[in-house]
């Protein structure tokens, strides 16, 4: 089975950057953004309205070209969790993670008997049809999935060091916006009841050996989180920068057409 060079390089210590896709759900996409040096890419299916086909078919998209695709699952669910890692998926990412207990539940799902619950099938996609040993397989699908789980609201702030603490989990991430709407600041970004929350998953993840991981939606956000201890970045997400890069470029057309009928 294919390794994830991803988990291996956060785990000695190292960092990560990808991006993720909510719209552009193409057959160049994983490629594209591989060409521009991301080395994952994190495919929703909670805001974007991917069902689990079209998951399948941007996992094979990422085979053979060197990038390692992630899902973001809609909830904490057995079929959404499961499924994605049969696809091909190397990691999940689960939104709302409140308590530890639930932490557990999600690194339950993916794994296998006799350390959690997940179901077997081999010769398919998540093992590139391939034949081979199922004890090896199952010993190499556990260790190559990243599972990342989201600090989105009051609780799961309140609760990041027991969940940082679950064994299997290796990634605590911030949902930003989720964040301060749950906590009654909805985009405050600068306010300190959200700067407080984002330390304490800095220092949770520190604590117990996990990472921090952070989508900036642009470069000041980038140096900013980077500074603060976050090792795992998805930069920006698909839709936007297409629609920020076009608005600059039009904003440029239409401001010299207007210098140029001016002169005339």
């Amino acid at each position: 089975m294919r390794r994830n060079p991803v988990k291996q390089r956060l785990s000695e210590g190292g960092y990560a950057f990808g991006t993720m896709v909510f719209e552009f759900f193409t057959p160049g996409i994983a490629q594209i953004v591989r060409a521009a040096g991301a080395e994952f890419v994190l495919y929703d299916m909670e805001h974007s309205g991917a069902g689990i086909e079209s998951i399948k078919l941007q996992m094979a998209t990422c085979r053979g070209i060197g990038i390692v695709p992630l899902v973001r699952v809609p909830t904490t669910q057995y079929h959404f969790i499961s499924r994605s890692l049969d696809a091909g998926a190397m990691g999940v990412m689960v939104p709302m993670v409140e308590s530890a207990a639930q932490a557990r539940e999600i690194v339950a799902m993916t794994r296998y008997p006799p350390l959690g619950r997940r179901g077997a099938g081999f010769g398919l996609a998540h093992d590139d049809y391939e034949s081979g040993s199922v004890p090896e397989k199952i010993q190499a699908a556990m260790a190559r999935t990243l599972v990342i789980v989201q600090i989105e609201t009051a609780q799961g702030a309140a609760a990041v060091a027991e969940i940082a603490a679950v064994d299997g989990v290796d990634v605590i991430w911030v949902g930003h916006f989720d964040l301060t709407n749950f906590m009654g600041i909805p985009g405050e970004f600068e306010n300190p009841k959200y700067l407080a929350a984002v330390d304490a998953v800095v220092e949770a993840a520190r604590r117990h050996g996990k990472v921090a991981g952070f989508m900036p939606v642009d470069e000041r956000w980038a140096r900013t989180y980077l500074a603060k201890g976050f090792r795992i970045m998805a930069y920006g997400m698909d839709l936007m920068m297409l629609q920020q890069t076009l608005a600059r470029g039009l904003s440029v057309l239409n401001s010299e057409a207007g210098t140029a009928r001016a002169a005339q």
